[in-house]
């Protein structure tokens, strides 16, 4: 009996978890849809809990504040999910890492970006509105940046370490390269602005990156 007891007290947890993680991905889904549609100063906590259909403590208990709100949007659409893992800990930096060649980690890597960026890069769009007119925000979006560029870096080691960079890049140089082309700001252009397919954006930071950072 005792056994059957513990078998459900973790059926009804894992329940339970399951439908906080679902409340929390609404939630997500409604702040991105206003802040997008409203801008992120004129969307309140009550209009984003109406827009997830769930009470106003309830957005609160999940995410506190509206900047902590934010910055877990963006954390999920660039892992892909609301796990606790760390983005080069995932699935894809690690198959860039793994990969044996330069030219083929290099396009192992424009395919992860392209993924990335696509869910990622619209969120963006938000926090560079939003830090406009709000200094929080403006700050960690600076410090977004620099995280960035550090995720570079160790790309750009990973791709040093398999053969030599192009007219002796240091591997500094070629982590800010690397940070400008497959920045959201020019995903945007392409993407967004000039109507490019992922396909097309994908193949073109990988033949613009092997071109040049390689020999």
């Amino acid at each position: 009996m005792a056994n059957v007891k513990g078998q459900r007290r973790r059926y009804d947890s894992a329940l339970r978890q399951e439908q906080a993680r679902q409340t929390r991905a609404r939630i997500l889904d409604a702040a991105q849809k206003l802040f997008s549609e409203r801008g992120y100063a004129s969307t309140s906590m009550e209009a984003i809990a109406k827009g997830a259909g769930v009470a106003t403590d309830t957005v609160y208990a999940s995410f506190r504040t509206k900047p902590g709100l934010l910055h877990k949007l963006l954390d999920v659409r660039v892992g892909g999910d609301d796990e606790p893992v760390g983005l080069l800990d995932r699935e894809g930096p690690q198959a860039v890492r793994r990969e044996p060649g330069q030219r083929r980690q290099i396009e192992a890597f424009a395919s992860d970006v392209t993924s990335i960026q696509d869910r990622a890069r619209p969120v963006d769009d938000i926090i560079r509105g939003a830090a406009a007119v709000d200094q929080e925000i403006a700050a960690f979006r600076t410090r977004m940046h620099e995280a960035r560029l550090a995720n570079m870096r160790q790309f750009a080691s990973w791709v040093a370490s398999k053969g030599p960079l192009r007219d002796g890049i240091s591997v500094d140089e070629a982590a800010t390269i690397i940070w400008t082309l497959a920045s959201p700001e020019v995903h945007r252009l392409l993407r967004a602005e000039r109507g490019w397919t992922a396909e097309r954006y994908r193949n073109w930071l990988a033949t613009t990156l092997t071109r040049t950072l390689l020999p």
